[in-house]
């Protein structure tokens, strides 16, 4: 079967992919006392030069929800996800993720967070000179992973986002459905709680983009929470999670 055949269908169960999660008092279930994950506050930011991305945004989103974020270019859809996972702070409000308070937190306690966060960048962040394993290994290598162990976690996850048989090959050599695949699988090696995806199906046919959607369900079903940022609404139609809408940096 050709790698292009065998993503086209994944057979995809993580059940047990989402346990085993990284254990600490920042994120253990028995010591979060609220059943909201993540909580913004009046949150406004103003980038540099006087951008104002964000105008005084509410909301909250539910620990194992999956959720939508919907808008135009511009409309402020990045810049949430940047803030939940401590890229960048507010300019005013606050932003919680699990009762902590990010705009709070020093540059050390930030990084022991997004240890906890699984991030899909829109620019795929692939590394070109290293081979499809070895750019899933990266981020267990980081955050202190033994070789061996590595290798075992990040096996596990290019298998269930479809790309087994392609562990060696090229980033390159993949197709635009497979690099997403790809960061995908980096994103979720180290089992995260909560994973965020900036317009994962930008740039890719109708039938791809579902897939992808579709692999985002699963590791929801799976327990994780989820927050996929998009502009076509029509992706999103077919699974009844909830939506915010941005527009000009305000919730519409």
């Amino acid at each position: 079967m050709s790698g292009n055949a065998a993503v086209r269908n994944p057979s995809v169960s993580v059940d047990n992919f989402s346990k085993g999660r990284l254990k600490s008092s920042f994120v253990e279930a028995e010591t979060f006392t609220g059943m909201f994950m993540i909580r913004f506050e009046q949150v406004s930011k103003t980038y540099p030069g006087g951008f104002e991305a964000l105008k005084n945004v509410s909301f909250r989103i539910k620990k194992g929800e999956m959720i939508f974020v919907a808008g135009h270019s511009g409309s402020g859809k990045s810049t949430v996800l940047k803030l939940i996972s401590g890229i960048t702070k507010p300019t005013s409000g606050k932003v919680w993720f699990n009762n902590q308070d990010l705009g709070a937190l020093n540059d050390n306690q930030i990084g022991f967070m997004r240890q906890h966060i699984g991030i899909v960048f829109q620019d795929h962040k692939i590394l070109y000179d290293r081979n499809v394993l070895q750019n899933v290994i990266l981020p267990l290598r980081i955050i202190g992973y033994q070789p061996g162990k590595a290798e075992e976690r990040a096996r596990i996850a290019v298998e269930k986002v479809g790309l087994k048989g392609r562990e060696l090959d090229d980033p390159v050599t993949l197709s635009g459905g497979e690099q997403q695949r790809l960061c995908i699988a980096r994103a979720v090696v180290h089992q995260p709680s909560l994973l965020i995806a900036d317009e994962p199906s930008a740039n890719l046919d109708r039938a791809y983009a579902l897939d992808i959607m579709e692999l985002f369900k699963t590791f929801h079903e799976a327990g994780t929470t989820v927050i996929v940022a998009a502009h076509d609404e029509t992706l999103m139609a077919d699974y009844g999670h909830r939506i915010l809408r941005l527009q000009g940096g305000r919730l519409a």
